[in-house]
């Protein structure tokens, strides 16, 4: 589950771990299979899983010439990410990737759009939602998976692209070329009755300030502090670490975030919230679904565990794990390695489980509180399915003052 500034400072040569990452939108890394290591960097390998990896591995039964047998008995998020994988890795802690600005998803054959990002090369070019893609640069792509499709469009660098799509029986010739774009990761919308509705799309470096300033430019529209807030984490695969625990805090006056454990001193840790709700105790609802992963799972355990919010929606993702970076070599490759499970403020794991919502929606129902449309603004609340929420408000005051 992108790209733009390289952090040189990975070059310079240290065993120190950089940051913890909860990525899972990278589906794309690199395979230690094909991955020819130096000597040096299979003793860095073996030293740092041994020491770091959030489980005990019998080493001795590995060999190391091939670690592709290794890295297959990790877990499913921990992998060797090349030059390309971990310079995707920091663009997207940093809001930014170099592309088209398109969502996809392997349809009948095709590699169909999802959507386009606002103002990018696929939205400016015309690209609409729907189209499937049929050839780049001339090679037909139908029958191609995204990672094929992805490897063409890489391989134009910024050059310009012949792209040919299906539209309704019909193939559209476009041209375009990958530039580097800004992802948002917070939009909001002030509702009729005085409610903020804030979407959180990802965790990035920016999000905590993003998710302030918005809520700051709600309440100067409104001329007054919010009377609720929805926070949307809705298809929302995570982010940083530090980021959710930060939006976290900004809701909480006092009480755990989470915790996490491993084996090294430093993996285990404990998250406190500072004294300060940004709003002053005003009721939170909370959605999520089964897309709502990692960062987004802290923030929603965090402000459910504390009784803080009502989380409604639908079981999220569970993805419990914490990876850490480890620079490999030179620094320009690292390992993305699982080096602690986190827990939630009432001490549950919710690894492969998820977070069970205090009030189910399904699917259909969720499906109707359009989150593109609230944004925007462009439809009624009714339209919007917004009105659903009415009836929940009550349970998520109850909540607040129970504390």
């Amino acid at each position: 589950m992108n790209k733009q500034t390289r952090f040189y400072a990975l070059a310079a040569r240290y065993v120190a771990l950089l940051s913890f990452l909860l990525l899972l939108s990278f589906s794309a890394f690199s395979q230690a299979s094909t991955q020819k290591f130096s000597a040096q960097e299979i003793d860095e390998i073996l030293y740092h899983i041994h020491t770091y990896y959030v489980e005990d591995l019998p080493l001795s039964r590995y060999n190391a010439g091939n670690l592709s047998s290794l890295f297959d008995n990790l877990d499913p998020y921990s992998k060797y990410l090349n030059e390309e994988d971990l310079e995707s890795i920091f663009s997207a802690a940093n809001g930014r990737y170099t592309g088209l600005g398109i969502e996809v998803e392997e349809q009948d054959n095709y590699v169909v759009i999802l959507d386009t990002l606002p103002n990018s090369p696929a939205a400016q070019a015309g690209i609409e939602s729907g189209d499937k893609l049929h050839a780049i640069n001339g090679a037909n792509v139908a029958g191609k998976s995204i990672e094929e499709v992805s490897a063409l469009l890489k391989a134009a660098n910024k050059n310009l692209i012949n792209l040919v799509v299906l539209r309704q029986g019909e193939l559209v010739a476009l041209e375009l070329k990958r530039q580097e774009i800004v992802i948002e990761s917070v939009a909001s919308k002030l509702l009729n009755d005085g409610t903020g509705f804030l979407s959180v799309n990802s965790f990035n470096h920016h999000t905590y300030h993003d998710v302030a300033r918005h809520i700051n430019r709600l309440q100067v529209q409104l001329g007054s502090p919010l009377k609720k807030l929805v926070i949307d984490l809705r298809d929302n695969p995570g982010g940083t670490l530090n980021s959710a625990v930060a939006i976290s805090d900004l809701f909480l006056d006092s009480g755990t975030i989470v915790t996490t454990k491993g084996r090294f001193y430093d993996a285990n840790q404990a998250y406190i919230a500072k004294r300060g709700d940004i709003l002053n105790g005003a009721p939170i609802l909370v959605l999520i679904n089964n897309s709502s992963a990692s960062a987004a799972e802290i923030l929603a355990a965090a402000l459910k565990d504390n009784k803080r919010a009502l989380v409604v929606g639908l079981r999220s993702y569970g993805k419990g794990s914490v990876q850490s970076l480890i620079p490999i070599g030179n620094g320009t490759t690292a390992l993305k390695l699982t080096t602690a499970r986190y827990y939630t403020p009432a001490g549950t794991s919710i690894e492969g489980k998820g977070i069970e919502p205090d009030v189910y929606f399904t699917k259909q129902a969720l499906s109707l509180l359009d989150k593109s449309a609230i944004i925007t603004g462009e439809e009624s609340i009714k339209t919007t399915g917004i009105e659903q929420l009415a009836s929940h408000w009550p349970k998520a005051l109850a909540l607040v003052q129970s504390q």
